[in-house]
Formats: structure tokens, C-alpha cells, sequence
């Protein structure tokens, strides 16, 4: 974030109604970005079913629901109950399932879901009984519908946003699957606080810092990073919007496999000189020329109007890549059509696509970012989390890293693409037994050609700085 702040608790976010497709257009220098979503019908209320409901454990107070019907649904003004009327959370506006698709809501804000209770989904007005579940003891950890969608409600594995696991007698989150113990990976007070998302390439570490900052990081021959002290970068360079104006909330970073030399591509939340508004944008940058210190945007996506409305310092925390050939390969679905991905659809991009974490929402999308500025979301991952505050695509095993901070005390998950071609929960992990529960909003992996005896480096970025350094480093399995 964007400021200096005490450890975070759960979010109490207002959502109000926002347009499904608007036409962005901010400065004349800035890209046109056309934000394309799913098309989505009223379509009968018997479709949309209560799927996995949480109500103990790591995890908010969350109800699921799963569209077992054949079109994508408008579920927007939708409202869930528990056993009290006066209770509700309604769904926020711009929010659709697609076939076969499933989202979790938190709605620890609105309700507690308790031992011997009950919840309710009701059409818009909270008046039309849709749907219902009701239990007498706690989930353990989670009540889950098997087959998704229509089966008899159960205790399984947690899997919001995934398929349920009909297996029965689900676990919690698993030990850290590598080393226990973290170290130190910087110079004593070398970056202060707001680092925040890291990307490794290769010798390089790129850092985003959410006062406004892009690094470039190299090795400091100790098995840390120190910053790069050539072509302007030796305290980060300020980062600007197209036309140099403003002061990006810069919360990640990452690189397409073109590496620096395509751009750096940066996740920001909100413009620092406007820090009331919601402004969720990706922006280009090249890294590669130039002596000075700062950096102009050569484009922006902005996808705010595309996405339900979050708190300006409550928006995009995380950004990662994913190969078409990637996604083509493992049967990936593309939500905007309800049918397999398929790249030639679109226009000039770069061949892969940009997912962003969302911390207000928990929630992952999926975008192709063309070079003309539009801008197409082809999946929606409900993390399961209360915030999802960095992105790491590991391609060496195929899966999709989710990581929480403090909020979440340090929770990380991974997802792969299941046999319906949608993101489903590979894993949930707790921190490194050695590592104390920081405001890590940052997390990267060594690539394949650093694993050495089975296991790998993975750094973590401390938003808080604690005790004076801001980068970790530990092991992952490889």
C-alpha cells in the first residue's frame, strides 16, 4: 500500500454498481482501452446453486456459489443470508458466473456463519428464495455439494473457487514445502518501506515499490540483491502515467518472455496524486534504454470500469504472465466465450496472458492485453483468501502461485488448469515455519536452472521493512 499502516485486519468494503463495458480514455498520450467482459444473461435462478460454505478455520466466513447451468449468469444484486433476516451481503454489480464456474464470497463483514446455522440465496431484493443449506456443526474445513452443483452437501477439503473435492475428509493447509527456515536478503535499510511485488529474471530482480518506484535489483555475491548502480537505477527509478503525469500506486511487476527487453509491466492501484480514487491499471514500461531517473508509461490498460468496485487502496496488489502456448497446451477455457482458449481471436498482444490479484476481492483475472489497447478478461479465479497480494506463474511445475500476507498469516496457495480447463486449488501452504507472520506482499521463485538437491531460492518482499529489510530469502521443492 501506498502508505505507512498498522498490520491490516479483514476488509469492510462498500461495492456499488459499476458499467460492464466502458470506454477509458485518460490524457492523449494514454492507450485506448476497450474493457471487454463475459456477456451474461438473467438466466433462470435454478442454475446458480450454493456450492461450499465455510464457517471456521484460516478462512473468512465465505459462502460459494457454482452456475451448473449452460450460459453465463448475472448475478449482480443477488443476496445471501444466513439464518437471521436482518443479515445480508448482496453480490457486487458486474459480477457474472460463467458455465460450470464457482465464486466465493466473504461475508464475515455482513454475517457470522456459525456451528448450527444456515445459508440463503435470494434473487435481487431479498425477497425470492433461490437456494439453501443448513447444517449443525462447524465445517471441517468446509461443507461442500458433490458432484458441484447438484449433489448432497458433505465435509471435504476447501476449495473455494475450485472444484469441490468429493474424496471427503479434506485437509487443512500443509507445511511449507521446502526449507523452515528464512534469512535476510538485503542491506540493512537499503529500501524503507512499500516494496512490494518482485519478479526474477535471471540475474536481475525487478521490484515494484508502491511509493511510486521500479528497481532493478543484482546479486550482491552473498546470496542477496542490492540495487543495480548503473543507468539511473542505483535508488529505483519514479515511475509516471502516459504524458509523465502522476504517481503510480506501483504494488507488482513482471516480464512476458520477451524479458526486459519487452517492457516491464507493472500493476497499480491508484494514482498517488488522486489516492481517494480507484484507478486498476497495468502499465508498460521499457527498462532497457535510458540514463535517467524516472519512467513514462508507453501504455496503460485501464480495467477498473470492467470489475467490481473495491476501496483505491484495496485494488490491484499482483501481476503475472502466462504463455498462450501455456494455457493452449493445457486445455485453458476462455470465460468470455465459455469455449478453449484460442489466441488468433485476438489482436497484436504478446502472446501470453496478464493475470492481476485484486486484494479487496480475493478474487484473480485473467486479461489478453492487445497492443491496440483493448483489453479481454478470459478467467476468474476466487482465491479463497482474504486479499491476494502477489501473482508467481512457476512454469517448471505448471502452477499458478497465490500468496496472502499478514491478513492471511502468511498463507500461500497454488492452482493449476483442471480437466474442465478452468484454475482449480492445487495446494495450501502456511509460511516457513522460521518466518514470522510479516506484511509480505511480495514473493518470487528462482527459475528450474537454480534447483539444486531438490530445491530451489524464493524471495519474499516485507511491505513493512521490518526490522530494516524489506527482501527474504528461504527454499521451495523443485
Amino acid at each position: 500500500m501506498f502508505e505507512v499502516r498498522a498490520r491490516r485486519g479483514r476488509r469492510r468494503l462498500a461495492l456499488f454498481r459499476r458499467a460492464a463495458l466502458r470506454l477509458v480514455v485518460a490524457g492523449s498520450t494514454m492507450a485506448t482501452a476497450w474493457v471487454l467482459v463475459p456477456a451474461a444473461q438473467a438466466a433462470p435462478a435454478d442454475d446458480i446453486r450454493i456450492n461450499e460454505v465455510v464457517t471456521t478455520g484460516s478462512v473468512n466466513d465465505s459462502i460459494e456459489l457454482f452456475n451448473k447451468g449452460a450460459a453465463a449468469v448475472d448475478i449482480s444484486g443477488w443476496v445471501l443470508k444466513d439464518d437471521n433476516n436482518s443479515s445480508k451481503f448482496t453480490v457486487p454489480s458486474g459480477t457474472t458466473l460463467g458455465p460450470g464456474a464457482a465464486r466465493a464470497f466473504d461475508v464475515s463483514a455482513s454475517f457470522g456463519l456459525g456451528s448450527g446455522d444456515k445459508a440463503r440465496l435470494y434473487l435481487p431484493g431479498g425477497s425470492t428464495l433461490v437456494d439453501s443449506f443448513t447444517w449443525t456443526s462447524h465445517s471441517a474445513p468446509s461443507w461442500s455439494r458433490c458432484p458441484d452443483g447438484t449433489g448432497a452437501f458433505g465435509q471435504a477439503a476447501l476449495t473455494l473457487g475450485a472444484p469441490n473435492n468429493c474424496g471427503g475428509g479434506g485437509t487443512g493447509p500443509q507445511a511449507w514445502p521446502g526449507g523452515s527456515s528464512v534469512a535476510t536478503a538485503d542491506g540493512s535499510n537499503v529500501f524503507g518501506a512499500d516494496l512490494s511485488g518482485l519478479y526474477e529474471e535471471g540475474s536481475v530482480m525487478w521490484g515494484a515499490q508502491n511509493s511510486g518506484k521500479l528497481w532493478r535489483l543484482v546479486r550482491d555475491g552473498s546470496g542477496g540483491w542490492r540495487p543495480d548502480t548503473a543507468n539511473g537505477w542505483t535508488s529505483g527509478k519514479t515511475l509516471r502515467f502516459p504524458g509523465g503525469t502522476g504517481a503510480p500506486d506501483s504494488e507488482g511487476v513482471t516480464l512476458t518472455a520477451a524479458g526486459a527487453a519487452g517492457g516491464a509491466y507493472v500493476a497499480s492501484e491508484r494514482n498517488g496524486d488522486a489516492s481517494g480514487t480507484s484507478r486498476l491499471s497495468v502499465l508498460r514500461y521499457d527498462v532497457t534504454t535510458g540514463t535517467g531517473t524516472s519512467l513514462t508509461a508507453t501504455k496503460e490498460w485501464n480495467l477498473t470500469a470492467g470489475l467490481p468496485a473495491v476501496g483505491s487502496n484495496a485494488g490491484f496488489e499482483a501481476i503475472t504472465w502466462i504463455p498462450d502456448a501455456t494455457l493452449t497446451a493445457a486445455g485453458f477455457k476462455d470465460e468470455s466465450t465459455g469455449a478453449a482458449y484460442d489466441p488468433s481471436r485476438f489482436g497484436a498482444h504478446t502472446g501470453g496472458v496478464f493475470f492481476v490479484g485484486v486484494e479487496g476481492t480475493g478474487s484473480v483475472h485473467g486479461y489478453v492485453l492487445e497492443d491496440g489497447g483493448t483489453a479481454t478478461r478470459v478467467a476468474t479465479i476466487s482465491s479463497g483468501m482474504a486479499g491476494v497480494m502477489e501473482l508467481q506463474w512457476e512454469p517448471q511445475a505448471a502452477r499458478l502461485w497465490l500468496v496472502c500476507d499478514d491478513t492471511c498469516s502468511g498463507q500461500h496457495r497454488t492452482v493449476k488448469i483442471g480437466a474442465n480447463g478452468t484454475f482449480t486449488q492445487d495446494a495450501v501452504y502456511n509460511r516457513p515455519a522460521g518466518m514470522a507472520n510479516l506484511n509480505n506482499e511480495g514473493f518470487a521463485l528462482a527459475a528450474a536452472d537454480e534447483c539444486v538437491g531438490g530445491t530451489k531460492p524464493v524471495y519474499w518482499a516485507d511491505d513493512s521493512n521490518t526490522s530494516g529489510h524489506a527482501i527474504r530469502k528461504g527454499t521451495v521443492t523443485c
